[in-house]
């Protein structure tokens, strides 16, 4: 009895978190990106539903992620820090900057771009979709 009635309070507790990280994504605006690298080529999707990879290697890989994380003490637009649920070492960091340049066309993106998959480390550039 004493553990059904403790498993039953761990139970309660998870599903309270659970309930409360969702509210906060679901109050928070989602805004979504595109991420994009040369050299080796590469993108990232970032939207509601996961951070979508691919390459020319690779087709197409769909990771959760957490809420993300922002610079203490500034605006939250300056820079952000998307964890990858489940994988260690994976991440995405975007950081406003007054430009970034692919170093194949003129574009001019208002964000620069770390992709940290594993021990690979990609940068680039990055626009709200």
């Amino acid at each position: 009895m004493r553990n059904l009635i403790f498993f039953l309070s761990i139970l309660g507790i998870a599903s309270n978190l659970l309930v409360s990280d969702q509210s906060i994504a679901q109050s928070s605006k989602t805004e979504e990106f595109i991420a994009r690298g040369t050299e080796p080529f590469w993108s990232v999707t970032v939207g509601r539903r996961g951070i979508v990879y691919s390459s020319p290697e690779i087709k197409q890989q769909t990771f959760p992620y957490a809420a993300p994380l922002t610079a203490q003490g500034r605006p939250m637009d300056l820079v952000r820090v998307y964890r990858f649920r489940g994988r260690e070492n994976n991440m995405l960091i975007l950081k406003k900057v007054s430009n970034c340049g692919d170093g194949m066309s003129d574009t001019k993106y208002p964000y620069s771009a770390i992709l940290m998959l594993g021990n690979r480390v990609l940068e680039g550039c990055a626009e709200k979709k």
